[in-house]
């Protein structure tokens, strides 16, 4: 028996990976140094791993952004809108296609299967791909030659990476597969003749609803891996949930198969019972949670590792958490703040690696071995379960009462719709923003010294509201219609609501990446959710003092608080979902009843919940809309609902968000080249649409015409009534001058917009 990891997070400790990248855009790091900066980061984490005596340590799982993007430039894919003429892509282009520049945009950036986690889309069509450089060959030999290390290569498969990639030209998938077949296996054969010995092929797009004809193209692809690669032993490596295909998957001609038994236990657990495992292959079983921060309990572990080895003998098989540690922090040892309780039921990635290791052991060399580590483990994990902070009487008393008349408004959407405009009279295509507004260095120095207690509540409550006094001024200049407060007093959208709510916990350093430098460290949900007074109304009355314009109020809904927190497995999502909604119902009805009647409850992440097995989706978004439904539901008519969601394929999803009953739903429509709004050329939809008309994920001011351009050519396919026009996304990363001259622009195409549609038809 060995053990093995997938992939580990590439932040480090303090963040020092995002701190070297943010340096090299600021200008303060010469190129040379950021590569010195990260081949030091990338050689302590695979330093770590070898003190943790990992025997299969990955390589190539490390990036300057991200693996898709580097799939990407490995294979030629640069658009022709960027400046390249072939060979190994810049540092300068690769940032290029991640983050824009003044010539061109990004590439599109969408959710990795059901995580927080944004990839680049690779784009087919522009040029024919070829290999660069082979980037897993360069990261194996670093890792030999600066450490020792035997490392495991890790690539995204053919499937998966085709699948997961976009085509502008005529784009046939089966050909393209074919297209990609000799450049991987141009790549895997330069790693065979460097005396590689295993290469982890990752192919969780495997977990998904695979058809027929596609098993019959994967078949075709590994046969033709296999036989021109004799002497590599490759591990078919799939996550996130289990392969429906079990039969043909084990009997792929490849020398290992990687299986998901957390996410994916139950039925990969009967697939194995019921159709056994190949005598020829390894098993790499993913036992230990990738995705959350709990213990395991070694003594469940240990009698699942005991029946699986019924199966496939020790020495075929290998232990390892259940998906790449990415998704993850790096390790419990920064948390000095936390209460013992808490602290003693968390593993990282660090001590992930360590449960694993651990059972290693205790089938090597006898139970006995680990004894005291199961020990400590059940005893942290009964510790939290006895707590108060998970038995509150009065939470569970308010989920009984939940009934269908707690998540339904009392007048329908198109009664509503008239009596919202008698009330608030906005213009054609009203202008917004999605709601935050640029957290400076000056507004994050004053949280810290608010929070470090250098500065008084006063002084920081004072602060706040000159920046909310300073972004009412400049939205009332640049001529929005529906002003917001910048929410300049949140460090987060979710932890900002999770410190105020019980039930929350808070790690010091437990960041996890989301997309390139941008890092989150999602609250952890340990107990029962309970609201406990006002989150937000204070600044919102403030801000609405300060202008005769609408001012929305800004909440984070209950299926993204719960999607990017850290969420205790004692109890179904779905009960800690609808506790949060009725948390945010208390919040809401506060805000109504101070006279703030246009809410914002953000929803991004509620199809990054979406179950990846089809039969298991209906489920999930009933409760998952229902619990918006049941923070939203209570106010009055003239109470006009938003919500918005970011990145993600709406084309399956119209039906759901038309049951959500928002008012108003933003949708993101920029880097997908105003795809979505293709969507209702062929569906009905009566709500009304706030169309994201420019990507706020790059420092590229778009131009008026643009903008005018995009809001045009959703007017082709909807009424003008139907539209709100607002950046795509929240702009709290953005600069000051990009910000106010893109918003300005904005307004601009708006107006020319207007003035056409008010002219006279000849």
């Amino acid at each position: 028996m060995k053990s093995s990891n997938l992939g580990y997070p590439r932040i480090g400790e303090q963040r020092e990976w995002k701190k070297a990248l943010e340096s090299f855009w600021a200008g303060q790091l010469a190129e040379s140094d950021l590569i010195k900066h990260m081949e030091q980061i990338r050689n302590r984490h695979l330093q770590k791993q070898q003190e943790k005596e990992i025997e299969l340590i990955p390589v190539n799982d490390f990036t300057f952004y991200d693996h898709m993007l580097d799939m990407a430039v490995m294979f030629g894919l640069v658009p022709k809108r960027y400046d390249y003429d072939g060979g190994p892509v810049s540092l300068a282009t690769y940032f290029a296609m991640a983050r824009g520049n003044e010539s061109a945009v990004a590439g599109e950036m969408t959710k990795w299967f059901t995580t927080n986690y944004h990839y680049i889309v690779p784009e087919f069509g522009d040029r024919q791909p070829a290999v660069t450089e082979n980037k897993p060959l360069l990261a194996y030999l670093a890792a030999k030659e600066s450490l020792g290390i035997q490392g495991k290569p890790v690539i995204v498969g053919p499937y998966t990476f085709v699948k997961l990639s976009k085509g502008y030209a005529p784009y046939d998938f089966h050909q393209t597969i074919e297209k990609m077949i000799p450049l991987y296996i141009q790549i895997l054969h330069e790693l065979e003749l460097h005396g590689v010995e295993w290469v982890q092929i990752d192919e969780p797009a495997f977990v998904m609803e695979v058809p027929i004809h596609d098993i019959q193209v994967i078949k075709s692809v590994y046969e033709q891996l296999s036989q021109a690669l004799p002497h590599l032993k490759l591990i078919l490596q799939t996550y996130f949930e289990a392969v429906d295909w079990y039969e043909e998957l084990v009997a792929l001609p490849v020398e290992g198969i990687g299986l998901d038994l957390v996410q994916g236990a139950a039925r990969n657990l009967a697939h194995l019972q019921t159709h056994g495992f190949p005598e020829d292959k390894v098993l790499a079983a993913g036992i230990i949670d990738g995705r959350n921060i709990w213990r395991s309990s070694l003594k469940e572990k240990w009698s699942l590792v005991k029946s699986i080895t019924d199966i496939v003998p020790p020495e075929r098989l290998w232990l390892q958490p259940s998906t790449s540690l990415l998704h993850v922090p790096v390790t419990v040892q920064q948390e000095s703040d936390l209460e013992e309780e808490v602290k003693q039921a968390f593993a990282f990635a660090d001590e992930k690696l360590g449960e694993v290791q651990h059972l290693v052991q205790g089938f090597r060399y006898g139970k006995y071995v680990i004894s005291k580590q199961i020990a400590e483990n059940e005893s942290a994990i009964m510790r939290l379960q006895s707590s108060p902070a998970r038995n509150r009487v009065e939470v569970k008393r308010a989920l009984e009462k939940l009934d269908q008349s707690s998540a339904k408004r009392e007048v329908p959407f198109h009664e509503r719709q008239e009596i919202q405009q008698a009330a608030w009279n906005l213009p054609l295509l009203p202008t917004t923003t999605i709601g935050s507004f640029p957290q400076t260095t000056e507004v994050r120095k004053a949280r810290q010294q608010y929070k470090t207690g250098e500065w008084s509540a006063d002084q920081y409550a004072s602060f706040i509201q000159e920046q909310i006094k300073e972004w009412i001024d400049i939205q009332e200049e640049i001529g929005l219609d529906v002003l917001v407060h910048g929410e300049f007093e949140r460090n987060d959208m979710v932890e900002f609501f999770g410190e105020k709510l019980e039930g929350f916990v808070f790690t010091k350093n437990g960041w996890v990446q989301s997309y390139g430098s941008r890092c989150v460290k999602p609250p952890v949900i340990y107990g029962d959710v309970e609201f406990t007074s006002p989150m937000t109304v204070k600044e919102s009355v403030y801000a609405k003092s300060l202008t005769q314009k609408p001012v929305k109020g800004m909440l984070t809904g209950p299926a993204t608080i719960l999607n990017w927190s850290f969420v205790r497995d004692d109890v179904s999502r779905k009960e800690v979902c609808e506790q949060i909604a009725l948390a945010l119902r208390k919040e809401v009805e506060a805000l109504e009843a101070a006279g703030i009647h246009m809410i914002q409850v953000d929803e991004p992440a509620l199809r990054e919940g979406l179950p990846l097995k089809p039969e298991d989706r209906e489920g999930y978004l009933d409760w998952a809309v229902n619990a918006f439904r049941i923070a939203t539901s209570s106010v009055q008519p003239t109470t006009q609902i938003h919500t918005h969601m970011c990145y993600c394929e709406f084309h399956d999803f119209i039906d759901v968000i038309s049951e959500l009953d928002a008012d108003v739903i933003s949708i993101e429509t920029s880097r997908s080249h105003g795809e979505l709004v293709s969507v209702f050329e062929t569906c009905t939809y009566d709500k009304g649409i706030g169309l994201g008309v420019y990507d706020i994920h790059s420092p590229r001011v778009p131009a008026v015409a643009e903008m005018e351009q995009m809001v045009s050519r959703a007017l082709q396919v909807l009424p003008p009534s139907q539209f709100w026009i607002n950046p795509d996304c929240g702009l709290k990363t953005r600069g000051i001058r990009e910000t106010i001259a893109s918003l300005k622009n904005m307004v601009e195409a708006t107006h020319a917009v207007r003035d056409r549609l008010s002219r006279p038809k000849s």
